[in-house]
């Protein structure tokens, strides 16, 4: 369906059509007209599937019809897990609204970084993406008042709940004005989201994108046997020989992530590693280089599994394995995204075998299997 049929001004069309979007994902079809109308939205999608958009867009043209706020007073709150998922949903919010007649000020806010910033930076903002934990602190501190707050978004729920949240926002909550409209998105639907559900939805429009096979057919995936010693050189040698570019390497745990950077490196391949330990300031850093096409590796943990979108990634290579077959999906996820393909390369040892079967059986896809013993790894 065409984004014209859909009710968007029309400086947010010329912006879609100016970035060739034309037509909406099935999520936006749904989600687009039911914000602009002030309805209430349960949305269960997988992530990559166009959801941000899909509230980004209405929610800032309903912004467009009545912006009368008091200063430090939001009237937009996006509540999220992570402080990559933060950031980037305020780019998306800046990217639209940056070609709006009218200022619409967004502002991501999230600890791990100095408060001081971020309570000057809080000024004039219509939209404000948070962490729930920095919220509370800036609220504490009266650099923002919540009684203003027309729109509660919630993003990737389920996460928000499993990263033990549940505290935070049930003060948050209370600190709303009961007459709202409220967005919550979710991956999955389990029993904590749906208790949210209840207490925070009226009568919403709930909206479920099945998580098909489909998805995974986008993704060309392939399986290399090799012994633990030769993965290293393996990786290289795939990197090289495939003359691969824009790849993300993920690793199991933050040591190995940087083992794997150095070696890289050593050899002459430009790499950098993102993970928990890294600066918030780095981390951010090295995504932007990454995402625009001049950092040829990235090599992560389970950080940047979910919540992070990166347009037409060529390559994923599993390093090593996750744990969830779960976990596997959302790493591949990354590439082979809304009508993109994409190749997702494991590096499987002996040890690891039983673990990819149980993987491949709960994915309900068997992956293609290439022997490595022949590979003369010389020189990689």
């Amino acid at each position: 369906m065409s984004f014209n049929s859909l009710g968007l001004s029309q400086s947010l069309l010329k912006a879609l059509a100016g970035q060739n979007f034309s037509n909406a994902f099935p999520i936006q079809e749904k989600v687009i007209p039911a914000v602009l109308e002030k309805k209430d939205v349960l949305g269960i999608a997988k992530t990559g599937s166009g959801k941000t958009a899909g509230y980004v867009l209405p929610v800032l043209r309903n912004l467009q019809r009545s912006r009368e706020t008091k200063n430090r007073h939001v009237n937009v709150l996006v509540l999220v897990p992570t402080r990559e998922l933060a950031d980037q949903v305020k780019d998306v919010f800046q990217q639209f609204g940056s070609v709006l007649p009218e200022r619409i000020k967004a502002l991501a806010v999230y600890g791990g970084v100095s408060i001081n910033p971020q309570m000057k930076a809080l000024q004039g903002v219509n939209v404000l993406v948070a962490t729930p934990g920095r919220l509370l602190e800036l609220v504490e501190s009266n650099a923002v008042h919540l009684s203003g707050i027309n729109t509660l978004v919630l993003d990737e729920a389920d996460k928000l709940l499993t990263l033990g949240f549940k505290d935070e926002l049930s003060r948050i909550f209370k600190l709303l004005p009961a007459m709202r409209q409220n967005l919550l998105f979710s991956a999955t639907l389990n029993d904590d989201v749906n208790q949210i559900n209840q207490l925070l939805l009226n009568d919403p429009l709930v909206i479920k994108i099945e998580d098909k096979v489909d998805n995974i057919d986008l993704i060309e995936q392939v399986a290399y046997f090799v012994a633990e010693e030769r993965k290293g050189p393996l990786l290289r040698y795939l990197i090289k020989s495939k003359e691969m570019h824009q790849v993300m390497v993920f690793a199991s745990s933050v040591f190995k992530a940087d083992s794997v950077v150095t070696k890289l490196k050593q050899n002459g391949i430009e790499a950098a590693a993102v993970h928990g330990k890294k600066g918030q300031t780095a981390r951010i850093s090295t995504l932007n280089r990454f995402k625009a096409g001049n950092l040829r590796v990235l090599v992560t943990t389970d950080l940047l599994a979910r919540g992070i979108d990166i347009e037409e990634l060529p390559y994923v290579i599993n390093y090593e394995l996750p744990r969830s077959p779960k976990d596997y999906i959302h790493r591949i996820g990354r590439t082979g995204r809304a009508a993109s393909t994409g190749e997702a390369i494991s590096l499987i040892t002996l040890e690891e075998e039983h673990h990819f079967k149980v993987i491949q059986k709960k994915m309900g896809k068997w992956v293609d299997r290439i022997s490595t013993d022949k590979i003369d790894l010389k020189g990689y």
